[in-house]
């Protein structure tokens, strides 16, 4: 299959660079058990990608608490204090991230987290990594963000915040949820999706492109610098030394 090339690249961060999601889990499932529910992996699937006022209303209707959705934020922000600040880095995240810096493509971040919790997750493990995204759109805390996911407001915000402001068809997508999929198509993005392996196929069938890992990437199936660009040119260098040296030993000894 062929893709269309793409100069600007464009990130989700919870599931997809970080494991937040998991630990989004973690703290919606403490928080409704004290009320003898159960946050199913289908209630997961529609909050994915969405703002978190959005998220607390799905959350709080569909299980029918007995509290109102302000409530449930201010007990997930108890404990987001806790999970998020040892979130992890999800394989093949910085070293996507890191060779698009290195190779001057152009890359920002398109969370529909909040300013609060995204330094939570990011402050004080991953700070050196998220530096190296020079436009960041916080959908939760931007005000030009009027929808979260599946609309497409957070992808065109966030491209139209690089300089050049490239078009949607220049833009390529990570994402890990298929809301997050379906708001790239809507802006005109082709989107790499990586999703959870419990996400049925069905749900995915939007992407342009389905992977298991961010390890599995080809970066030059869109145009973009291979991966392996930098190690054929230091392979080059090391067996020239390694010629020159048998010169030196072999063919031309010192007399």
């Amino acid at each position: 299959m062929e893709f269309q090339h793409v100069t600007h690249v464009l990130f989700d961060m919870d599931g997809l660079i970080l494991n937040t999601e998991d630990l989004y889990t973690v703290a919606f499932q403490n928080i409704v058990s004290q009320y003898g529910k159960e946050y199913t992996f289908d209630i997961k699937l529609k909050i994915m990608g969405r703002q978190s006022h959005e998220s607390a209303q799905i959350v709080v209707s569909s299980l029918d608490l007995p509290i109102s959705p302000e409530e449930f934020m201010e007990q997930c922000k108890e404990q987001y204090d806790l999970l998020f600040p040892e979130s992890k880095l999800m394989p093949g995240a910085k070293r996507l991230i890191e060779h698009l810096h290195n190779n001057n493509v152009p890359i920002g971040l398109a969370t529909s987290s909040n300013l609060e919790n995204y330094e939570l997750k990011v402050n004080k493990h991953h700070k050196e990594l998220f530096t190296l995204f020079p436009y960041k759109t916080i959908g939760s805390s931007d005000p030009e963000v009027k929808r979260g996911k599946p609309h497409p407001d957070v992808f065109l915000v966030a491209a139209s915040r690089f300089p050049d402001k490239p078009k949607p068809e220049q833009c390529l997508v990570f994402e890990d949820a298929p809301n997050g999929v379906k708001a790239a198509r809507a802006a005109g993005m082709q989107v790499v999706l990586v999703p959870d392996p419990r996400i049925d196929k069905s749900k995915t069938v939007e992407a342009t492109l389905v992977l298991k890992s961010l390890e599995d990437f080809k970066p030059e199936v869109f145009g973009l610098p291979p991966f392996d660009k930098y190690r054929r040119l230091i392979h080059y260098r090391i067996s020239e030394s390694s010629f020159a040296l048998w010169q030196r030993i072999y063919v031309f000894p010192k007399m």
